[in-house]
């Protein structure tokens, strides 16, 4: 099975990218973020001519979340349960005997900011949410754009984004917490990687020319899942393409 997560930053803009990726990564599941797409707009025709059904729930202009996926998802659930302001970030299905939780979280927008304390809120009921989850699906993957850089080798220069948004260290520790009372694991880190591997780069400062980037985007797996994953890899192609995304998709394989 193999697996993927990728905030494409507007499904209209990049539908294309999106379905030249697909035919040629041939994944079983997808994950997408910030589809920036109401659900009446849903490309859900394009999206069946490719081999997938979707599940989604989106709003215009922003976040929105999708799972496409070429089995059919059954027992689909959109929000935080018990959490009422979740403004179009999490959906989750099972696929195949697999729960998919698809995420994206806030982005925070400055240390200290009220989107900042909503954050660490948000990851508050995420943990609690995820801790019942794996009970009920010991077969449960994590997937998305997570706007937390977990670790030093995980930006481009630890020392500039020391305290910053998405490295702060109260951000990072409610991301332990998630991964620590769900017991899941890192699949990109269960292997070797190359150095400075990340799957956003800003749009300005020929960021991504420079390499001048920040691993966001993840996959999580649960104890079952993480001993059957044979790999896990970060897609960059689509990022050198005309009007990419800011974001690459991460892939992970399972036996």
């Amino acid at each position: 099975m193999r697996l993927a997560t990728w905030n494409v930053n507007s499904l209209r803009v990049r539908l294309a990218h999106l379905l030249d990726w697909l035919a040629r990564v041939q994944p079983d599941i997808v994950c997408l973020q910030e589809t920036k797409t109401e659900d009446a707009s849903f490309p859900r025709a394009e999206i069946e001519a490719a081999g997938f059904q979707a599940v989604y729930c989106g709003q215009k202009a922003y976040n929105g979340v999708a799972i496409l996926a070429r089995s059919a998802p059954a027992a689909v659930l959109q929000g935080i349960p018990g959490f009422a302001d979740d403004p179009k970030r999490v959906i989750a299905a099972t696929v195949d005997g697999v729960r998919i939780a698809c995420l994206y979280a806030p982005n925070g927008q400055a240390v200290g900011s009220d989107k900042y304390q909503y954050k660490l809120r948000w990851y508050e009921a995420l943990a609690a949410w995820l801790r019942d989850e794996v009970k009920a699906h010991p077969r449960l993957a994590v997937l998305g754009d997570l706007n937390v850089a977990p670790e030093e080798r995980d930006v481009h220069d630890p020392k500039r984004w020391a305290g910053q948004i998405h490295f702060s260290e109260p951000e990072r520790a409610a991301l332990q917490r998630v991964m620590r009372e769900a017991g899941l694991a890192d699949a990109f880190r269960l292997f070797d990687q190359p150095e400075k591997a990340f799957s956003w780069w800003d749009y300005r400062l020929a960021a991504f020319q420079r390499n001048w980037g920040l691993r966001i985007d993840h996959i999580l797996l649960a104890p079952e899942l993480a001993g059957r994953c044979t790999a896990c890899t970060i897609d960059s192609t689509p990022r050198r393409l005309e009007r990419p995304s800011d974001h690459a998709p991460v892939i992970a394989e399972l036996q």
